[in-house]
């Protein structure tokens, strides 16, 4: 069984948004994570987020302790403020789930 978030951002700098994914890809796959899913949007049609949508996609954790323990990691803290806090205007979990 897999733990898996659906989340819709606001990307505000795709250059910078890249480093950080390029950045945090190595941390979050010593944490058995991964991505099933990655669209950029170009148009939404509804959303109950207080942010734009541009980016949706499905991030997913071996279970729910390793998705605590990795967005809790120093490295992954200290690679999120470098690159993540700047280029993303919000964040919105749609949806978090447990799957075969």
């Amino acid at each position: 069984m897999a733990h898996e978030l659906i989340v819709a951002m606001h990307v505000k700098d795709a250059a910078g948004y890249q480093r950080y994914r390029e950045a945090m890809r190595p941390i979050l796959e010593r944490y058995g994570g991964g991505f099933r899913h990655d669209f950029v949007v170009s148009e939404t049609l509804l959303t109950e987020a207080a942010h734009p949508v541009t980016r949706v996609f499905a991030i997913y954790f071996h279970d729910r302790a390793a998705k605590e323990a990795f967005f809790a990691d120093a490295e992954y803290l200290r690679v999120k403020a470098a690159h993540f806090e700047g280029s993303v205007g919000g964040s919105t979990i749609v949806a978090a789930y447990d799957r075969d």
